[in-house]
């Protein structure tokens, strides 16, 4: 008997350009940490749409701004000034600490893209010319599908067949200090743009003294240092911004996935260094700042500042990885268990190396969606609001998935 389910994946299969491989599952509803299929099945959500719904699903307080801005105004074009974007640029600004500016667009990608010209423009206007305009990079990274942000991106699986790529990009090895300085002593090199842990790249924080020394780099050659918190700011990793646990004044950052909660949203704030660099017709976007999505990405840094949920952040994160290790006392199966905050990795031991896969289709079977980050890591990135009881659940689930891998 063809079910739901069955019915929409086939359709799926159909009419989709196949860039995706989605599990057979089709996700109806969700509340809080909790989600359902079209056939009724419930899930513990440990994915959180790669981070995004760092509020889980259904929060009221996002749907309440929600529909009050979706009876008011939807859209006005950057032609026009609308107050709900406004008042996200100042709050961002104010919470950040750095940031003298604020361009808000509709996705990380987007975002990267325009911190990518902006580092070029600002290096035109100190007189450098184009062959001294180098971006750098790190091995691991993920900036963006974009033709510009996958060529930032130093890793050749992204880039392959989409040749030739733009030029002005110079890639070094994540947290090696000695090999960014030998990257950067032709003094060509205008901007460093890198994240203060790589999520695509195996959930792989920066050492503090990586990124303090990447500071100081910058200063010393006159390159703007940009960090990359798509996926581990907004108080993933235990404080609002990435940079502020580091103790590190960046010139750029850039956001999106969990600051819309859902809505898709992306910001690039910039410092006074660059902030007026990008003046009167440099750069723009028609549906960026969009009314709507800019009410509820309000609301949601409302409620990733507050204490209660970073203090939730830090103790939910202890919890799953004292399981890991219970689990991992059990079946042998982590060579390694990383990050910052929320934002957690189990590297799979070599004898298990490609089985991140197998492993979140068996997660599914017991009714838990989780997500991988490269064919040899477990990651972890749920709700930031997530209650002791649904991560207790969810590591049980999760328990039981691997018993069943492991045989």
């Amino acid at each position: 008997m063809t079910t739901a389910n069955d019915a929409l994946c086939a359709l799926a299969d159909d009419y989709y350009v196949p860039v995706y491989r989605p599990r057979r599952i089709v996700l109806d509803r969700g509340q809080g940490s909790r989600i359902f299929d079209i056939d009724g099945r419930e899930y513990v959500d440990f994915g959180g749409g790669i981070a995004v719904n760092a509020l889980g699903h259904a929060h009221p307080a996002l749907i309440e701004a929600l529909t009050a801005q979706a009876g008011k105004l939807w859209h006005t074009s950057n032609v026009f000034v609308s107050e709900p974007p406004l008042q996200l640029a100042k709050a961002l600004v104010e919470a950040s600490g750095f940031a003298r500016r604020v361009f808000l667009c509709n996705s990380g990608a987007e975002a990267n893209e325009a911190a990518i010209k902006l580092a070029r423009k600002w290096a035109a206007g100190q007189g450098r010319p184009p062959e001294r305009r180098v971006i750098l990079t790190f091995r691991g990274s993920f900036h963006g599908r974009t033709l510009a942000t996958v060529t930032a991106t130093a890793q050749p699986k992204y880039q392959e067949g989409f040749e030739p790529l733009p030029g002005g990009f110079r890639y070094s090895d994540f947290n090696d200090l000695a090999a960014v300085e030998a990257a950067m002593a032709a003094g060509d090199v205008c901007a460093v743009l890198v994240e203060p842990v790589q999520g695509e790249g195996g959930v792989m924080p920066a050492a503090p003294e990586f990124l303090r020394g990447l500071r100081a780099l910058c200063d010393r050659h006159g390159a703007l240092l940009m960090l990359d918190e798509i996926q581990c700011g907004m108080a993933r990793t235990g404080t609002l911004f990435a940079c502020q646990g580091y103790g590190v004044t960046p010139d750029v950052v850039t956001l999106a996935k969990a600051l819309g909660g859902g809505m898709p949203i992306g910001a690039m704030l910039v410092g006074p260094k660059a902030g007026e660099t990008l003046q009167f017709g440099s750069h723009g976007t028609t549906f960026g700042g969009n009314p709507m999505a800019a009410a509820v990405a309000g609301v949601v840094l409302r409620e990733l500042s507050s204490p209660a949920l970073l203090a939730n952040v830090e103790r939910q994160a202890a919890a799953i990885r004292a399981s890991l290790a219970e689990i991992d006392t059990e079946l042998g199966l982590f060579d390694e268990v990383r990050g910052r905050g929320l934002m957690i990795g189990a590297q799979l031991r070599p004898e298990h190396a490609g089985k991140a896969a197998e492993i979140l289709d068996r997660c599914v079977e017991h009714g838990l969606l989780l997500l991988q980050a490269g064919p040899d890591v477990l990651r972890f990135v749920p709700a930031l609001n997530i209650s002791d009881a649904d991560t207790d659940e969810g590591m049980s689930r999760l328990h039981a998935a691997l018993r069943d891998y492991a045989g």
